[in-house]
C-alpha cells in the first residue's frame, strides 16, 4: 500500500487515576502480556494500561491468541489469508495476477505470476521481500488495535482528546524502535472513553512531524469469530470479505 493505505490489564489504582478514569469505566481486567521486544521501559504505565483496555474491548487476549485464520480483501487490490499460528500467508494480487505463498518469519516461499512459478532465486527473493512489506502494511490496517504491545513499540499517553466526530477519547502515541517497514512513522491513536475501542488514528510519516499526513476513522466494528474488527476507514474505503476461520480452504497454501 501507499502511505495512505499503511497505513496499523492488570489494573492498578494509581495508574487509573493517572488516566483520569474510574475503575468501573474500564473493561474487565485480564492477562495481556507484552510481546517480547515491546519497549516497556520507555512506555508510559498509563499508556500500557490503556492498551490493555483496548485489547479487552476487542475481545480479549485469549480470543485473539486463539484466532487462527484471518482472511480479508485490502482495497479490492489484494486477497489475503493469514495462518497466525504457523506464520503462513497467501496473498493474491489482483492487478498483476501474482500469488505469494510464504512464511512471515523465515521468508521462505514461492511465487506464481500469471500461472507461471518463478524459479530464479534472485527474483523470488526480491518478490518475497515485497510480499512481506505488503503483508505487514495490510495486516496493520486490519488489526492495529491488537498490536499496541508488539515488539519494538513505544507507547506514550497524551491525555484526553476528541476525535473528528466529537467523541471523548484518550490519546495514545505510538513510535517504533527500528521495526516494521517504516520504523520512522508515528501514530496518534484515539480510544473512545465509553467503549475503549479505537475510533480514529493520525498517521505521521516521521515521528518528528508536528502535523499528520492523514487521519482515518475506525468505524463499523463487527464480531468475527470471538473478536471485533472495524472495516470502515472513511475516505480511504472499506476492508471487505473479512472472515475468521478455524480451518483454511484446502490448498490455500499450495498451488
Amino acid at each position: 500500500m501507499n502511505a495512505k493505505s499503511v497505513v496499523f490489564l492488570a489494573f492498578v489504582s494509581c495508574l487509573i487515576l493517572s488516566c483520569g478514569r474510574t475503575k468501573t469505566e474500564s473493561p474487565t481486567p485480564y492477562e495481556n502480556p507484552s510481546a517480547e521486544g515491546f519497549d516497556l521501559t520507555h512506555s508510559d504505565p498509563a499508556a500500557v494500561e490503556l492498551a490493555d483496555s483496548v485489547m479487552s474491548a476487542m475481545g480479549g487476549r485469549k480470543n485473539w491468541d486463539q484466532t487462527r485464520f484471518l482472511s480479508w480483501s485490502a482495497s479490492g487490490l489484494r486477497n489475503i489469508i493469514w495462518d497466525r499460528q504457523l506464520d503462513r500467508v497467501r496473498i493474491e494480487s489482483v492487478a498483476d495476477s501474482t500469488i505469494y505463498l510464504f512464511n512471515t518469519k523465515t521468508l521462505e516461499g514461492k511465487i506464481k505470476v500469471k500461472e507461471q512459478e518463478l524459479t530464479a532465486a534472485d527474483s523470488v527473493e526480491k518478490k518475497l521481500e515485497k510480499a512481506k512489506s505488503i503483508f505487514i502494511n495490510d495486516a496493520y490496517w486490519l488489526v492495529m488495535p491488537f498490536k499496541l504491545k508488539d515488539p519494538g513499540v513505544n507507547l506514550k499517553y497524551l491525555g484526553a482528546e476528541k476525535d473528528s466526530l466529537g467523541h471523548d477519547c484518550w490519546l495514545l502515541e505510538l513510535t517504533f524502535n527500528g521495526v516494521g517497514v517504516t520504523p520512522e512513522n508515528k501514530y496518534h491513536v484515539y480510544v473512545d472513553r465509553k467503549t475503549y475501542l479505537v475510533s480514529e488514528f493520525d498517521f505521521y510519516n516521521k515521528y518528528t512531524d508536528e502535523k499528520p499526513e492523514f487521519r482515518d476513522p475506525w468505524l463499523n466494528y463487527q464480531p468475527y469469530g470471538n473478536i471485533l474488527i472495524a472495516d470502515d476507514r472513511g475516505n480511504d474505503g472499506k476492508l471487505t470479505d473479512i472472515a475468521v476461520m478455524d480451518k483454511a480452504p484446502v490448498g490455500t497454501f499450495e498451488y
